[in-house]
């Protein structure tokens, strides 16, 4: 049976789940939610995911929330022939999950902080959250410069693709300068094309 995914379009965790399903040669079929117009308050989407938050997964009756979860269960319940989650080295692993961590505390939370005030609440947004913005993708260049990829490691996994959501909506709003982040650059575009390779 295939693996529902319920989000919105515009939602890089949303992304995050679909591209890691594209990636794994998973079974998925979306469920669009439109978070704008209030759908997630929906009785029926409450019953999925108390919180009304998105994306939120559905598979076999296995209902998951939050998408780097959803994103490791996809890639090892479908995915582990193209190695998206390593499970044969401690340390690749750990380095997986810290990035996928950094990008929830860190990466994506100081854009949301320069994106969602404005969006939902009309809010000004201070110089300070750009400054830590700028902080966080300078961060992230360094880790990149490592190897090419997001966790230091020799191909693509599911923190590539994690990366690849965010950078996009930061690239996409033109917040800030990415210029000098071309390590970042770089390695989103290798990303996205090993991505279109493996859908194949």
């Amino acid at each position: 049976m295939s693996v529902e995914i319920y989000g919105h379009e515009y939602s890089a965790p949303f992304r995050f789940a679909c591209m890691t399903a594209e990636a794994a040669g998973a079974p998925y079929e979306t469920k669009i939610v439109n978070i704008m117009a209030g759908e997630q308050h929906k009785p029926d989407f409450v019953a999925l995911n108390p919180q009304k938050k998105v994306p939120v997964m559905s598979h076999n009756g296995f209902v998951l929330s939050e998408s780097r979860a959803i994103a490791t269960y996809i890639a090892l319940e479908f995915g582990k022939n193209k190695k998206l989650y390593p499970t044969d080295c401690n340390m690749a692993q750990a380095q997986v999950i810290q990035r996928m961590y950094f990008d929830m505390g860190v990466l994506y939370k100081t854009f949301g902080d320069c994106v969602y005030p404005k969006v939902f609440g009309n809010q000004d947004i201070p110089k300070e959250a750009y400054e830590k913005l700028e902080e966080a993708l300078g961060w992230a260049n360094d880790m990149v410069k490592l190897s090419g990829f997001a966790a230091g490691t020799d191909q693509m996994t599911i923190a590539d693709i994690n990366w690849v959501g965010t950078y996009s909506n930061i690239k996409a709003t033109g917040m800030v300068k990415l210029d000098k982040y071309k390590e970042l650059g770089i390695g989103s575009q290798s990303v996205f094309l090993l991505f279109q390779t493996m859908k194949r």
